[in-house]
Formats: structure tokens, C-alpha cells, sequence
């Protein structure tokens, strides 16, 4: 169940059953979908102690209770409490001792406040949220872009964990997949709503995100290897802005409209019209100064963006 990497040793879990079981909690009330309500009941048990990646989507709430823990490389601090969102295959590390083996596992304690809900893939397999959760960009976004719920907020997403939950520990039947599978899909749905109210009430905290954007992209511009570097990516304003790229498009998109690939593409016809207006120089020129590998893909997206060939802009101008 582990693997071992340049600096730790990953602990893969595969199951639900994996993960209860390590845990030292009752078995999961299924065996592809499981709720840990650590709010209504305290729990006692064990946290993983070293890095460790989940097989399976995990919806995490922690109310104002305090603590950390690392995701990837960033630390989040719970002290304010909300939601974070995980999707299968990403890495989750503790910030405690990760030196322990796993046959050296510290005794059960009790755990900190918190809801988890995991939801193995093959639960929502036959229902459209088996497509659907690949569009709720939040299962990529990184813990510390975590979502920070109002009172109300919380009283909600509470209420449909709790119903969750009720339906899980009653006896199963025909309909009740479909009821728990609604449930889980009525929470994303308000957790995207909640993002969206996020991304605008903590506008005047991101009103200096264009500028800084622009910032990087003008140095990158500004570079004389930009022809060996080619056109600036997604990940790498993301990485200089310390965001993860999902966060960044959506928070871009709730400033200007546009998604990073949209505004890089934005950026790059602005400049290629100042060349155009302001050179002599040719069509290939221009396009191997901005990154384009090939003068043809410069071409087609400064059409796409202007209805126009670079060359139609020119001649216009003149």
C-alpha cells in the first residue's frame, strides 16, 4: 500500500475499506461510499501520519476548529474553517512526523471536528455525475483555495451531509443510490454557488491580480529566449502566482470574463497588433518573437480573435 518517491513513501489507499480499517473505525456503511461525522459524534481514531493518496473523490468540513495540514506543498490552516475538495489520485500529506513506518502506527485519538464524505468512482458510475464531477474544477483546486462557507452557508451543506449520512445508515434498498447520489450532487451544486459568491465578495482582495498578471506576461514578452520558451502556458502563470491553474482561470474568469487561456491569448493579439503596426517586420518575424512555433498557428488565432489575417490587419492600418 506504499510507494516510495525521491523524498517519502506514499501511502496509497485503495478501498474505502482501506481506509477505515487503518483508521481503526467500523467498516464503511458501503463499500463504495462512506461519511465520517467527527461534528455529531466525536471520533476516535488514527490520521495518517505520511504523505498518502486516495483512490477515491474526498469532500472534507472543518468548522472553526483549529489545526493544519499539508496538500501537495502547501500548508492550510484550518483555523477559519470551510471546504476542500479532492479528487482520486492527488496527493495528501500530514505535518506531522512523516518518518513513522506504517507498522509503528500511533495509538487511536480522538480526531479533530470535521465531516468526510469518500466517494469511490465506480459509485457514480451510470448516473450523469459520473461525467458531471470532472467539471467542478474545485476537486483540483489546491487546500489553501479552499472555500470559506457564511452561518448559512455551513447550515446547509451540514444539513445535506446529515441527510447523507441518515440515508447511508438505513437499510438499503432500490432507491436509495439515487437518493444519496442527488444529495451528493445538490451539495457540488452549492458549493459551485458558494465558489462564485467567494470569487466576488473577495474581489477587492484579487484587484491586483490583472496587474500582476500582465507583470509576468510583460516580463516573459520582454525576454530574448521567448522564441526557445514558446507561447506562456496556463501552468506557468499559475506557478509564478502560486495558484493552482483551475483556481486561477475561475477566479480569472469571475474578474475580466475570461479564462487564463482566453486572456494570454487576449494579451498575445495585443502585441502582435502593436508589431503590426509599428515594424516592418514580416508576418513569420512577428509570430517567432511571440512564441508560435509555426507562423500558420500565429495566423489562424489572430483570425480566430479578429476575423481578420495578420496581413489584413497590416494593410488595413495603412
Amino acid at each position: 500500500m506504499t510507494e516510495k518517491n525521491s523524498k517519502y513513501k506514499h501511502q496509497y489507499f485503495h478501498t474505502l475499506s482501506d481506509v477505515m480499517e487503518y483508521a481503526k473505525l467500523p467498516k464503511p456503511q458501503h463499500p463504495l461510499v462512506t461519511i465520517l461525522n467527527g461534528i455529531d459524534k466525536p471520533l476516535v481514531g488514527n490520521v495518517p501520519n505520511k504523505s498518502h493518496v486516495l483512490s477515491f473523490y474526498k469532500i472534507v468540513y472543518h468548522p472553526h476548529s483549529g489545526g493544519s495540514m499539508r496538500y501537495g506543498r502547501t500548508k492550510f490552516d484550518f483555523r477559519e474553517g470551510g471546504m476542500f475538495f479532492a479528487s482520486p489520485q492527488q496527493l495528501i500529506s500530514s505535518l506531522k512526523d512523516q518518518s513513522h513506518s506504517e507498522n509503528n502506527m500511533p495509538a487511536p485519538k480522538l480526531m479533530q471536528p470535521q465531516i468526510i464524505l469518500l466517494i469511490d468512482p465506480d459509485y457514480l458510475v451510470g448516473y450523469p455525475l459520473a461525467k458531471k464531477i470532472r467539471q467542478y474544477h474545485f476537486f483540483s483546486y489546491s487546500v489553501h483555495e479552499s472555500l470559506h462557507l457564511s452561518v448559512k452557508e455551513k447550515e446547509l451543506v451540514l444539513s445535506l451531509f446529515r441527510n447523507i449520512e441518515e440515508e447511508l445508515n438505513s437499510r438499503i434498498d432500490a432507491s436509495s443510490q439515487d437518493v444519496v447520489i442527488s444529495q451528493i450532487e445538490l451539495l457540488l451544486t452549492y458549493a459551485q454557488r458558494f465558489y462564485n459568491r467567494q470569487f466576488l465578495t473577495r474581489k477587492p482582495n484579487h484587484h491586483d491580480l490583472v496587474d500582476r498578471l500582465d507583470s509576468i506576461l510583460n516580463e516573459y514578452f520582454d525576454e530574448d529566449d521567448i522564441s526557445e520558451k514558446g507561447l506562456p502556458t496556463v501552468s506557468f502563470l499559475a506557478e509564478a502566482l502560486h495558484m493552482t491553474p483551475s483556481y486561477l482561470s475561475d477566479l480569472l474568469k469571475s474578474l475580466t470574463s475570461k479564462n487564463t487561456q482566453q486572456y494570454i491569448h487576449d494579451r498575445i493579439i495585443d502585441l502582435a497588433k502593436d508589431k503590426l503596426l509599428t515594424t516592418n517586420k514580416t508576418i513569420s518575424e512577428i509570430s517567432y518573437e511571440l512564441g508560435f512555433e509555426h507562423s500558420q498557428s500565429f495566423s489562424k488565432l489572430f483570425k480566430k480573435k479578429t476575423n481578420q489575417r495578420p496581413s489584413e490587419y497590416r494593410a488595413g492600418l495603412n
